[in-house]
């Protein structure tokens, strides 16, 4: 049998009887809301959908309208941020509400190119928005898209070196009716059936026109170019209390790796094992062990060193309680830090 060529109607058929239920997605025949889709967008960038369901329903209970986020502080936002990681997006998302507000008069932009002028929407986010909430003629290309393009048409080349081949790939597929639900139909095909490993081709929609199951290699796409390894940078974190038992934490610069956010003081971080300049001089004693946690691009190796002093003042720093520390919205890293801390101080 000749293979078939992709039929974005088929796949939009299946879309409508297998779609994902997702906080932010409108229901069929409802229009979705422009705020939702950025917001979601925002949030789903190198995070799972299943971590950002709750963050995006907490979200919308705080601040309902981008009018809200925009009056809200940025320290809030990055409280409520915490956990999600990369908290440039969070600085942006915050910016880019401002923006719209003051700016836009609280409309979003409804096109690629403009929603490209607003903070931290990038080229992947615009056509995702313009498509989803607009109805736009876009491709939001994300891993769900490269790994569904290069099994549809058995594409070997190695990612990233194929990204453009199979941008070009998918928009040869966006129909010009439905855009929206076509582009988060291939986001759905690629979550739930043509998923990276054990794909479930028998029930995909677009099996038969296939060719990297016609020819046995689904499994093995996309290609990936062997991975560079993480370089490893140490740096210290100083674990300071009271005689309240209350532990200082100062605000890391705007700018820069957890911008914005609380931190256990520590020193910065370098590719040399040393132990760096303390916030002050006081006894400070090695805790045992150390903190180990994974950026995208380094791996990071904190020693913690830890010291009670009498005295509240003159410290470049606020005091917590240790209760105030769960809500205080600390970054993953220090969560860990503050974990490590209360286990070796005895």
């Amino acid at each position: 049998m000749d293979q078939e060529t992709p039929n974005p109607i088929e796949l939009l058929h299946w879309y409508d009887r297998h779609r994902r239920v997702l906080p932010w997605r409108a229901a069929p025949g409802q229009p979705p809301d422009p705020y939702h889709v950025w917001l979601s967008e925002v949030m789903l960038q190198q995070t799972t959908v299943a971590s950002v369901g709750p963050y995006f329903t907490r979200f919308l209970t705080l601040w309902p309208t981008i009018a809200d986020l925009a009056s809200a502080s940025l320290q809030d936002v990055l409280r409520e941020w915490a956990g999600l990681g990369y908290y440039a997006r969070a600085r942006n998302l915050h910016k880019c509400a401002v923006v719209i507000t003051n700016d836009h008069g609280g409309i979003f932009p409804d096109t690629e190119a403009a929603l490209r002028t607003l903070p931290g929407v990038g080229t992947y986010t615009a056509a995702a928005i313009s498509a989803i909430a607009f109805e736009r003629h876009a491709t939001p290309v994300d891993g769900n898209f490269e790994r569904v393009m290069a099994r549809l048409f058995a594409v070997e080349v190695p990612l990233p070196t194929a990204k453009s081949t199979l941008r070009g790939l998918a928009e040869s597929l966006t129909p010009t009716s439905r855009p929206g639900d076509h582009a988060q139909a291939v986001m759905d095909l690629g979550a739930t059936v043509c998923t990276p490993r054990k794909p479930n081709c028998i029930i995909c929609p677009w099996k038969r026109a296939c060719a990297a199951r016609a020819r046995g290699i689904a499994e093995k796409l996309p290609r990936k170019a062997p991975k560079k390894r993480r370089p490893t940078r140490f740096g210290t974190a100083y674990w300071c209390m009271n005689k309240k038992a209350e532990v200082l934490l100062r605000r890391r610069p705007k700018h820069g790796m957890l911008g914005g956010m609380l931190e256990v003081p520590s020193t910065g971080w370098s590719s040399s094992d040393t132990a760096g300049s303390p916030p002050f001089e006081v006894d400070w004693r090695p805790l045992p062990g150390v903190v180990n946690h994974g950026f995208t691009h380094f791996h990071l190796e904190l020693t913690v060193r830890a010291a009670i002093v009498d005295t509240t003042g003159d410290c470049d720093g606020e005091w917590f309680s240790l209760k105030a520390l769960e809500t205080v919205g600390l970054p993953s890293l220090m969560a860990k830090v503050v974990r490590h801390a209360l286990k070796n101080l005895h």
